[in-house]
């Protein structure tokens, strides 16, 4: 029987991070994966293979739309599906080669199979009839989340699809039904919107981006509104018709009413996400889950069966890969004596469209809620050198400052690379920084991340270029 000083249970960026961590602090280490490949969803069919695509899908719109007026004559573009779908493999397979890299240089034992916690030092690895028990002086939950479903409507993942499935169409549907506004519905949408979709999506709430900046949302919808995308908000889809040709989708108004019925080739659910803890034995274990089925934690990520521990997706939190990254560290700093901590209040979101979206912080409608008194600065890329001759002056961005104290507090952003000029704001942010020391900062010119700085200036209302 294999003796370690920790099990990690799933190797996507939360578990994968945390073994490396654990690793250099001398721990021998080793990790359960169930699936062919490393890298959980986020590098399989999450994150990584959507950004290939959503990159190659905007390089052959600009191809289509923008070259010509920048004085670039090419023939109009022709999609080659097959090839770029091959490009978006040759990422996951070069990312998954990376990951599996990293065990080898960091000796840590692959341990392929299904996970089981048996109880305190005890993890059941099962594959193909065969199981083995580990013995570990303590455990990682890991495992991440699952897509979360619609009562009622049975994914295929070929007409009906979640976002697995959206990754891999065999052709460009000539109309796409997306239900949920969120992040991954914008994303994929956006990616076959260019590639020629007709694209609706229906949303629940009465805005799109939830948890997002109002102010924000309301402008990206706007500018997704003139991309083309078609929204249907306050509305929910109760049933998909699958008999015909076309699928044949029920809405109704969220607040009930008259239903309608919208038809479409193919249907992307993508709602939300639940913590997958199938399989793991956890209620026979003792290990406390709350009532969405997330994994209970204390400050410490302790659960509530000694020696065992959770992060990332399973856990309460953003599901983002990079929480589960920062989880993945602290905690195994934690086990090894250290002083593990994530700062909750520095936890950066992008959506990857064009333009990108990005926040880190609080919104105004939390700073409201709390009753917190606050100053705001704005500054519109229409005003900034660089997006102007670049002719990429959509969207704007927006600094929100303690109203005493001149801290930075939350900071928002539409615009090309927004997801890359968020950053600067995490950095001060980290160190309790104010909207006077971003202002006073010299930042390059021409930039965009220029906007930053003025709207820390806006703060103090005397941005210079507005």
């Amino acid at each position: 029987m294999a003796t370690y000083d920790l099990v990690v249970i799933g190797t996507g960026p939360g578990g994968y991070v945390c073994a490396v961590r654990a690793a250099q602090l001398g721990m021998k280490v080793a990790v359960v994966e169930k699936n062919a490949t490393l890298g959980g969803t986020c590098l399989n069919v999450g994150c990584m293979p959507s950004k290939a695509l959503l990159h190659a899908s905007e390089m052959f719109e600009e191809a289509g739309h923008s070259f010509a007026k920048m004085g670039v004559s090419v023939s109009a573009p022709k999609l080659d599906l097959p090839a770029m779908m091959n490009f978006k493999q040759q990422g996951i397979d070069g990312n998954v080669k990376g990951v599996e890299f990293l065990m080898k240089k960091n000796k840590i034992d692959v341990l392929k199979g299904t996970g089981k916690i048996l109880g305190t030092g005890k993890v059941e690895v099962s594959a193909d009839g065969k199981s083995q028990v580990v013995e570990t002086k303590n455990i990682v939950i890991a495992t991440g989340s699952d897509i979360a479903r619609l009562k009622g409507i049975e994914i295929d993942e070929k007409r009906i699809v979640s976002s697995t499935g959206a990754l891999s169409l065999d052709k460009v549907p000539g109309k796409l039904l997306i239900v949920g506004a969120g992040v991954i519905g914008l994303e994929l949408g956006s990616v076959w919107h260019r590639l020629g979709a007709e694209v609706v999506v229906v949303e629940f709430l009465d805005r799109i981006l939830p948890g997002m900046d109002g102010e924000i949302a309301k402008q990206f919808q706007r500018i997704l509104e003139k991309q083309g995308f078609a929204f249907k908000l306050g509305a929910k889809v109760t049933a998909v018709d699958t008999s015909g040709k076309t699928l044949k989708a029920t809405i109704e108004p969220a607040a009930g009413g008259a239903a309608e019925t919208l038809e479409a080739d193919v249907v992307l659910v993508c709602i939300g996400r639940v913590p997958y803890t199938d399989g793991l034995g956890l209620k026979e274990a003792g290990v406390a889950l709350d009532a969405r089925g997330r994994v209970q934690i204390d400050p410490r990520f302790a659960t509530s069966l000694k020696g065992v521990y959770a992060i990332g997706d399973v856990v309460a939190g953003p599901m983002l890969a990079h929480k589960a990254e920062d989880e993945g560290v602290a905690v195994a700093e934690i086990i090894a004596g250290q002083a593990g901590h994530v700062n909750y209040d520095v936890i950066p979101g992008v959506v990857y469209t064009t333009p990108e979206v990005s926040s880190v912080g609080k919104t105004e409608e939390e700073l409201k809620q709390a009753g917190i008194g606050y100053t705001v600065g704005k500054f519109p890329f229409t005003a900034n050198g660089r997006s102007k001759v670049n002719q990429t002056t959509d969207g704007f961005v927006k600094i929100l400052a303690d109203a005493k104290t001149d801290r930075v507090l939350g900071v928002h952003i539409i615009g090309r690379e927004a997801g890359e000029m968020i950053h600067e704001a995490c950095v001060l942010m980290e160190f309790g920084g104010s909207a006077e020391d971003l202002a006073r900062t010299c930042h390059a010119h021409p930039t965009r991340s220029e906007a930053v700085k003025e709207a820390a200036l806006a703060v103090g209302k005397r941005a210079i270029h507005m």
